[in-house]
């Protein structure tokens, strides 16, 4: 029993200063977006809508600053043990120093988990309703193309462009809008849609009920407006591929991420920014670990050459730098076409060897 006195003190340090610091950053990320925010006001975005547009994206701003925050817990809990000479204690008795930090690295990884856990259950769902929230009330001079487009050619020559906002992993569309172009790439039609309902499968189709569709037609005669209730859509993919190609990278989970991968593979495409992302959420563990690694090297060595406060502002800086560093080599894989595995573990590699490099120089 004995034996896990140690292990447990110092974890519980550890824990309640991680726990502490991860929330605290994450309170004053949600402060600042919503005084953000608030500069978006209008008749349609009000203070309630700001406030619930924060809500959903809270569990974003969680993930997005969890490695910072565990970061700053692990040198205020390491230097608060080191500030009351307990550390020196510890390796006094013969403990040796990554065996401290094999203790530290225990509560990182309860938060690596519930990371991961937010990834793969929360974060679909939460930015998905955020999104929502923006397309609906907020009005931008900036236009992105985004979605699912799909190009479908007749047998008469004709060809037809259907494009998707969103869809959900139900088969619950947002706006649809078709397009039909004749022999000479002359607009003849157009559909547009607010919203659609998956039905069922029929001759390697996929039909959608859309409602509420608005129809032009374009010839030499003029031009013909009506409008239907009611109207059947199909596709050659599943509502499940649909959802994958319409969302964005940051927005899917592991698993979805993963999916959309074989989908890409299945039609002989590829897309870097999923790639790179499903990387970059995969090896989220070993990027915390890596960071409590280089946070403990701030820590070991005399407190009287470099005081606690000095030692948080540098673990700030080191978080910060992280952060950067994965948004740019983030940007290196996007551009080049590097591998985005490659450049996903390059952060990790890095900091966990500065991390080694600088405690056998302490040691």
């Amino acid at each position: 029993m004995k034996a896990y006195i140690l292990p447990r003190y110092v974890m519980r340090f550890a824990f309640v200063s991680m726990l502490g610091a991860v929330v605290g950053l994450w309170l004053l990320q949600m402060i600042f977006a919503y005084l953000s925010e608030l500069e978006n006001l209008n008749d349609t975005y009000t203070f309630k809508e700001a406030w619930w547009f924060i809500l959903y994206r809270s569990p974003y701003f969680l993930v997005q600053f969890l490695p910072t925050g565990i970061l700053l817990g692990a040198v205020v809990g390491l230097g608060m043990l080191a500030n009351h000479s307990e550390l020196v204690v510890m390796r006094a008795s013969g403990v040796s120093i990554y065996r401290i930090i094999g203790y530290a690295m225990i509560p990182a990884l309860l938060f690596v988990f519930v990371s991961l856990g937010v990834n793969q259950f929360v974060l679909p769902i939460t930015n998905q309703k955020a999104s929502a929230i923006t397309s609906q009330t907020t009005k931008s001079n900036v236009i992105a193309v985004r979605g699912y487009w799909t190009l479908n050619q007749k047998e008469n020559g004709s060809q037809e462009i259907v494009y998707i906002s969103y869809a959900d992993n139900q088969g619950k569309l947002g706006d649809v809008k078709r397009y039909t172009l004749d022999n000479n790439a002359n607009l003849i039609h157009a559909l547009s849609a607010k919203d659609g309902i998956y039905q069922h499968q029929k001759d390697k189709q996929y039909l959608w009920r859309l409602s509420d569709t608005n129809h032009v037609d374009i010839s030499v005669q003029g031009v013909t407006q009506k409008h239907i209730e009611n109207q059947l859509l199909a596709l050659p993919i599943a509502p499940t591929d649909v959802h994958l190609l319409t969302t964005d990278a940051d927005d899917l989970s592991v698993s979805d991420l993963y999916a959309h991968k074989r989908l890409m593979t299945h039609q002989g495409a590829r897309s870097l920014r999923h790639e790179l992302a499903f990387w970059q959420k995969l090896l989220s563990p070993f990027s915390v670990l890596s960071l409590v690694l280089l946070a403990s090297s701030f820590v070991f060595g005399s407190l009287r050459s470099q005081g606690l406060g000095l030692r948080i502002v540098m673990a700030l800086l080191t978080g910060l730098l992280f952060s950067y560093l994965t948004d740019l080599v983030g940007f290196v894989s996007l551009a080049t076409g590097f591998s985005p595995f490659i450049m996903a573990l390059l952060p990790i590699v890095i900091s966990a060897g500065v991390g080694v490099w600088l405690l056998n120089k302490r040691q």
